[in-house]
């Protein structure tokens, strides 16, 4: 007899094994079409996830996977690579497959072959992949003994699954799927059939070398996206669209913000406009540290090759750095500023009442990313930083984690980010530091969270070797996630570099060290600015508050008076005295996304005022430049969006 315990803490009984399948549709018809894989649990082991077919033959507890889950769905995605892998050996048979995984919103594979898959190719194989799944083929897992596997993958000349089975260890078993005509190598578990799959897309083809390793053969990566519904494709697809448009690149170039060049491979040449975007952003970046108790200090950029040692990152980070060498001796250009903040603090003994000491820096660092993962402001080799490190004791960490995260709630709001997502990443196998220590650092970050009212996930292990940490993650406006501030708590490198305060017994002891970053990389958080904004910056952040146009050069003079009274307190305009036709001005700065364009004409001129127009054509009246400066001033200062005063 096999005794079944459901979710819901009902018991099925059985009188012998029994498949997860069978179980399903034991509960219910539905179910049992709609089950796509299994949770199995026995006392004391996590629930393992395994396919319909898998058999119980042992009192366990089971959880029915369907598409809703998200389980289901990376089932799916995974399953949709291997049939993109079946679709291509059916067309290309001297293709070789090598690994396909599910990854975010899709999947990939990457294939050896003698020539570039093409787009047709891919409209091909997309057409096959759809045929094939009509096919509903069972998908079955057969098990193998490694070298066995070996073999039979040569005889095929698929090399590289060849070279990936002989890297397993030959005690282990050897697990294929199978599905028509094609097999390949797989964990699993997979979807029960190839009926299952029936919303998907290829979108490009990329490449990608042979385990990684710029030394190997470049592959073709095929990336495809798959979901339970043609809905939720659908919304996805418009996402693609709608970022696609809103690309800070493109904008970058479109609203003269920024360019960049190969003599300068990840570092941006900042324009006039995007500097002054930028200049925004910093400043109020160095308001919120006055107003929050930081001392802004700022390190050297270049700091001897030693205390880089000291620190460990040399020993971890050495190929992400760059050095120099001057008079016999090696430098590293800074990847962080932490090592400098300690040296700060080092250079002068403090006491316990002086803590907690919180410094901030605008901090340039650079690190030597590989070019095929430069994207933009998202991913460069030189970038700021809104860096910041407290130095506190223990006692002080729940306050000051608290009162971070508070304060990181507000920055963002400010910005127009709303909805947060917090993660906590707790303490990982290799690790430093007493397990006393780690339980006081996650219960402070926790209840920190906790105090603020923070819905949080646990990542267990996922925290640094010296410390874990809180990740704040951001949704923009179209829905996509940014992973940017965080906390960590650090009780290695204050020791590692000697720091030291005097503590109420007149005995030195190492500080702890938080370090945090709300924006993180300046970059990287002003292209997710134009990003969420489509390039029309709220007035606030806007390069240009205003562009005052005139009708005719005859009226020349007066829109010069206008845009000088706008500067002259301290707005940021200027006035278009071009002969060009009104509608062109008004077309082109529109484009340019100005908050306001001020159309200015004979009737404007006697009666002293200004017809204003905001973002997207809307007309709003005819205003003295004192209202409108009015307006202005308080969708500034209240950081809202164009006609909101």
């Amino acid at each position: 007899m096999v005794r079944i315990t459901l979710p819901d803490g009902s018991e099925r009984e059985f009188p012998g094994p029994v498949s997860v399948s069978d179980v399903a549709h034991s509960i219910g018809a539905g179910l049992g079409r709609a089950a796509l894989a299994g949770r199995v649990g026995v006392q004391g082991a996590e629930p393992e996830l395994v396919d319909t077919a898998f058999v119980i033959d042992h009192d366990a507890t089971l959880s029915i996977v369907t598409a809703k889950d998200p389980d289901g769905l990376d089932l799916i995605r995974h399953s949709t690579a291997h049939l993109l892998a079946y679709a291509v050996k059916s067309l290309f048979p001297d293709a070789q497959v090598t690994i396909g995984p599910a990854i975010d919103n899709g999947f990939y594979y990457d294939f050896s072959y003698k020539r570039p898959f093409t787009t047709e190719d891919l409209a091909a194989i997309e057409k096959k992949m759809t045929e094939l799944a009509k096919k509903d083929e069972v998908v079955t897992r057969e098990e193998w003994l490694r070298d066995d596997a070996v073999a039979f993958f040569k005889g095929m000349g698929e090399h590289y699954k060849a070279e990936i089975i002989a890297s397993i260890p030959s005690n282990e078993p050897i697990s294929l799927y199978r599905e028509g005509d094609f097999i390949d190598l797989c964990r699993g578990p997979h979807v029960p059939s190839t009926g299952r799959l029936k919303v998907f897309k290829l979108m490009k083809v990329a490449g990608a070398y042979w385990r990684g390793d710029s030394k190997n053969e470049m592959l073709q990566r095929i990336y495809g996206t798959a979901w339970a519904t043609k809905e939720e494709q659908a919304a996805y697809l418009h996402m693609l669209e709608e970022a696609e448009r809103r690309d800070h690149r493109k904008l970058g170039r479109e609203l003269d913000l920024f360019h960049f060049q190969d003599e300068a491979p990840g570092l941006a040449f900042w324009h006039a406009k995007g500097w002054t975007l930028w200049q925004q952003v910093e400043q109020y970046m160095r308001r919120v540290y006055v107003d929050n108790g930081y001392l802004e200090v700022k390190a050297p950029q270049i700091l001897d090759l030693s205390l880089w040692k000291k620190t460990g990152h040399w020993d971890n980070y050495a190929e992400n750095m760059f050095t120099t060498e001057s008079e016999n001796r090696v430098y590293g250009l800074k990847p962080m500023n932490c090592p400098g903040h300690v040296q700060i603090f080092n250079s002068s003994l403090h006491s316990y009442r002086e803590l907690p000491i919180r410094y901030g820096e605008f901090g340039q660092c650079h690190r030597n990313e590989p070019s095929g993962s430069l994207h933009g402001l998202m991913r460069v080799r030189g970038f700021t930083q809104d860096d910041g490190h407290i130095f506190c004791t223990e006692d002080q960490l729940l306050d000051e984690c608290s009162a971070f995260t508070a304060l990181l709630q507000k920055v963002y709001a400010d910005f127009g980010f709303t909805e947060i997502l917090y993660k906590v990443a707790t303490r990982p196998e290799k690790r430093i530091g007493a397990d006393d220590v780690w339980d006081k650092a996650e219960h402070a970050l926790m209840q920190s969270l906790d105090q603020t009212e923070c819905q949080y996930e646990v990542s267990p292990g996922e925290g640094a070797f010296y410390g874990p940490k809180i990740e704040y993650t951001l949704k923009d406006a179209i829905g996509r996630h940014w992973q940017c501030g965080t906390i960590q708590v650090d009780f290695s490198m204050p020791a590692r570099l000697n720091a030291e305060y005097v503590d109420a017994s007149d005995q030195r002891k190492t500080p702890v060290m938080l370090h945090r970053a709300i924006l993180g990389s300046l970059e990287r958080f002003i292209g997710m600015l134009i990003e969420n904004h489509a390039g029309a910056m709220p007035p606030w952040l806007a390069p240009e508050h205003a562009v005052v146009c005139c009708i005719s050069e005859s009226f020349s003079g007066y829109a010069s008076e206008i845009a000088a009274s706008l500067k002259g307190q301290g707005f940021r305009a200027s006035a278009d005295l071009r002969g060009e036709k009104i509608t062109r001005k008004i077309r082109e700065h529109s484009m340019q996304k100005v908050p306001y364009i001020l159309v200015v004409g004979e009737k404007e001129q006697d009666a002293s005022t200004v017809a204003v127009r905001g973002r997207g054509g809307v007309d709003m009246g005819t205003m003295s430049l004192a209202d409108f400066s009015t307006r202005l001033r308080h969708e500034i200062e209240a950081r809202l969006e164009v006609g909101q005063a």
